[in-house]
């Protein structure tokens, strides 16, 4: 009977008075263990002085505006595995000190306008492994301090370089494994990325997987002028960095050249329906010319050659009719005082 009593006291101590009741606390850590315990919500009476919160692998499909209240003193918060199919805005805005965010494996569709607003202190937001097919442009207020951003196996063909840009602080973003289009849409983002790279950032790379010619190809292995049909024409700001391009990106990791922040890629553009780009007429046009040019130059310098062959072989029959003997003789003459000088 003592035993048993003496085990009660170590739980109850051990769990916390505020603990839920399927989820394990542990007070020195200040975390709860609330994972694989079937929750379909964020559960009650949570202890307010957590830091760390385990919610991984339930079915949790919604979260209420005010379901952290109770804890404000979180710093890292792992919703990975649950049910979750949108996030509403302000969902986290009571975490004011939250510096992990994993959303991994659920089935979220759209991230809006500033959800993840009033986390200050956010440094990593992991939105890898859902259904992803539309970021905003921006995460919300006070997220300029994330250093990390997973947007992995999602269903994105573009993003808004304009959220990148929200985010000064980041050195690892992840791109793996969504459908991009490698059209004028994704232009801004090819700008971001080779000047993210430039600055030492760390990236997997953004592999093409439309249109058809460019499936598979990392986008920053696109050339330039491919873009050259889009609207604005930003393809031309930087006619340097197509040349710098080659070498350098040999692997998705390496620094490509620095590309300047600029209007292009906005979303609205949309390429012509021209079945190739002017600059690629203009490349053919220029080949015809110079192949035209080095070909009249090619006969010119014929024509040159010819003549002096002809005129030095006539110059070297005169020499040798009119000049040979007397220069003969000369050498002959100059060796005599050589020879009885030595003699």
């Amino acid at each position: 009977g003592n035993w048993l009593l003496v085990c009660s006291v170590i739980l109850l101590a051990h769990t916390g008075h505020s603990c839920p009741e399927k989820c394990l606390c542990y007070t020195a850590s200040k975390t709860a263990d609330c994972k694989n315990r079937g929750f379909t919500e964020i559960p009650a009476r949570l202890p307010p002085e957590i830091q760390i919160l385990q919610l991984q692998n339930n079915r949790i499909w919604r979260i209420n505006q005010n379901a952290f209240t109770a804890t404000p003193l979180l710093k890292i918060l792992d919703l990975s595995n649950n049910s979750l199919s949108s996030v509403a805005p302000g969902a986290f805005q009571k975490l004011r000190y939250l510096q992990v965010l994993n959303l991994t494996r659920n089935l979220i569709h759209y991230i809006e306008n500033k959800t993840f607003s009033f986390l200050p202190h956010l440094k990593e937001l992991d939105l890898s492994s859902n259904s992803i097919i539309r970021l905003p442009e921006t995460f919300g207020n006070s997220t300029g301090n994330i250093t990390l951003l997973s947007v992995k196996h999602n269903k994105l063909q573009k993003m808004e370089r304009i959220l990148l840009e929200s985010l000064p602080n980041l050195k690892v973003v992840l791109f793996k494994d969504n459908p991009w289009q490698c059209n004028c849409n994704i232009f801004g983002l090819k700008l971001w990325l080779e000047s993210f790279l430039y600055r030492g950032g760390i990236s997997d790379g953004i592999i093409c997987s439309a249109p058809g010619i460019r499936k598979g190809k990392d986008l920053l292995k696109v050339p330039y002028e491919l873009f050259g049909a889009c609207p604005l024409r930003t393809a031309h700001v930087h006619p340097a960095s197509s040349h710098q391009h080659g070498p350098e990106q040999r692997g998705p990791l390496k620094h490509g050249p620095h590309g300047e922040p600029g209007d292009g890629g906005r979303a609205s553009c949309e390429p012509k329906p021209r079945p190739r780009p002017a600059s690629l007429r203009h490349a053919i046009a220029t080949v015809v010319i110079t192949g035209v040019v080095c070909g009249v130059v090619c006969l010119m310098m014929l024509a040159a050659a010819v003549y002096g062959c002809a005129y030095a072989a006539i110059t070297a029959k005169y020499h040798k009719d009119h000049l040979a003997p007397g220069r003969l003789h000369g050498t002959a003459k100059e060796k005599e005082p050589l020879e009885s000088s030595s003699a």
